[in-house]
């Protein structure tokens, strides 16, 4: 396994922390915005891994879009479906869909891999495991194409 991908696989195998209030996923979003520095990439597994950062511009209207879709599609009164490794000062943050939740924190034995990623490092392929629905991956086309 060559460097690159060593570092992205700790980083999505670390420690991460629920984000279970809306107002918490607020003020993720907010840190994430104000990161200056930027160099976020953005990743839906279903798709081909990003080759590079996205642009300040497509970071703000990938959080508008995907926070628009979980309050829409997980319509409970907590959020629970987002992770962040730092919820103050964020380096990688899981998103899980809301289509495909199962039991996220492997309980049932399956692990559950997130539909996107908001990450510092440069992803690596993870798997087919989580196929992306026809109306996902048209969504996903719509915000970048």
């Amino acid at each position: 396994m060559e460097q690159t991908e060593q570092r992205f696989m700790q980083a999505f195998k670390g420690q991460f922390w629920g984000v279970l209030r809306w107002e918490q996923l607020d003020t993720l979003w907010d840190a994430i915005r104000a990161d200056v520095e930027g160099g976020w990439y953005i990743y839906a597994l279903s798709e081909k891994v990003p080759d590079m950062p996205a642009s300040r511009e497509q970071v703000q209207h990938f959080i508008q879009e995907i926070d628009h879709l979980l309050r829409q599609e997980h319509a409970e009164d907590y959020c629970g479906i987002v992770y962040a490794d730092d919820l103050k000062k964020p380096q990688f943050v899981k998103i899980f869909d809301p289509e495909q939740l199962g039991s996220v924190c492997g309980s049932s034995g399956k692990t559950i891999l997130p539909g996107w990623l908001l990450c510092k490092v440069k992803p690596t392929y993870l798997s087919d495991v989580l196929p992306a629905t026809q109306s996902r991956k048209r969504w996903w086309r719509r915000l970048f194409n």
